[in-house]
């Protein structure tokens, strides 16, 4: 009994160094959501103005651009794919990885092919595992992103829609990132930026009834598009590093809380169980104890006589 006494006690200790760390890694998790949820906020206007800005220049001109105009034969797409950096968030990862995927399998039904950015370690080490082609990818900011990031992601996948498509380029660029909802809710969507729907543009800026200014647009409409499309680019990559950024906490967060339930509920089993034992060790050595004393009391009796 003394030895399974020793068992428990051990694994309790361990449980409970478990439980310490989880519980750290919530509160740290919970404290980094709102400061990513205060930058979702500042940088969601700045992107919606620039959706706009574009809208207004396409509808306000002919100019045919990469930004607006949809190629007349798609055959190639470009796929960013963000996820984390680190894991103990649940399903967070797993669940853009198969959004991404559904997109993907949808664009080579159309009969496109796919070229796939991703930004996180968990993205790649899923795609390296399995020995798919990555286009490019890059790690190390998925749990703190800057706007310098967002330019750095977004330079190669400008360049893929500025190429022609027999020289390697890409007809339409799609991000499948993870949108944070609430505390509680965090959704994988995959949105086409590039070319940019009007319909759903207007939508996202105020309605299909809203009236967009007039400009005049100097030296052309087509530099003006030039001048946006990377400026745009950038926004939207920036805005879904950062509702990835915090989707990735507030998913941490509630897998910690999680894990630190879970291991109270362990403690508490195996609290019971060390008690079971040490109350079945305390009734054997009192049996020892009255039969050795019965014993003796016996040989003593019997030596009298």
């Amino acid at each position: 009994m003394g030895a399974q006494l020793r068992v428990y006690k051990r694994r309790i200790r361990s449980v409970t160094a478990t439980k310490k760390i989880t519980k750290a890694m919530e509160m740290i998790a919970a404290s980094r959501i709102v400061k990513a949820q205060r930058q979702v906020a500042a940088s969601t206007p700045y992107a919606t103005e620039l959706t706009r800005a574009v809208t207004a220049v396409a509808t306000g001109s002919t100019t045919k651009h990469p930004l607006t105009t949809e190629a007349e034969a798609p055959a190639r797409a470009a796929v960013l794919l963000i996820t984390s950096d680190r894991g103990l968030a649940g399903g967070y990862s797993s669940n853009a990885i198969k959004a991404a995927e559904r997109l993907s399998e949808r664009l080579r039904g159309e009969g496109k092919e796919v070229d796939t950015y991703i930004v996180g370690r968990k993205g790649v080490a899923y795609y390296g595992f399995r020995e798919r082609k990555v286009s490019d990818s890059w790690t190390g900011f998925t749990d703190s992103p800057t706007y310098a990031d967002a330019k750095q992601v977004a330079a190669p996948l400008i360049e893929a829609i500025q190429t022609e498509t027999a020289e390697g380029g890409a007809d339409e660029l799609h991000i499948v990132f993870t949108e944070f909802v609430s505390m509680m809710t965090q959704t994988p969507v995959d949105n086409r930026m590039l070319p940019l729907s009007l319909e759903k543009a207007q939508e996202e800026t105020g309605g299909k009834d809203q009236i967009l200014p007039l400009f005049d647009f100097e030296p052309s409409a087509e530099d003006v598009l030039d001048a946006l499309l990377p400026r745009y680019v950038e926004s939207r990559i920036y805005n879904a590093l950062l509702q990835s950024a915090a989707s990735e906490h507030a998913a941490r967060r509630r897998a910690m809380k999680s894990a630190t339930d879970n291991a109270g509920e362990l403690i508490k089993s195996l609290s019971r169980l060390a008690n079971a034992a040490r109350q079945a060790e305390i009734t054997q050595e009192i049996s020892e104890i009255v039969g050795g004393s019965s014993a003796l009391a016996d040989a003593t009796a019997g030596s009298d006589k």
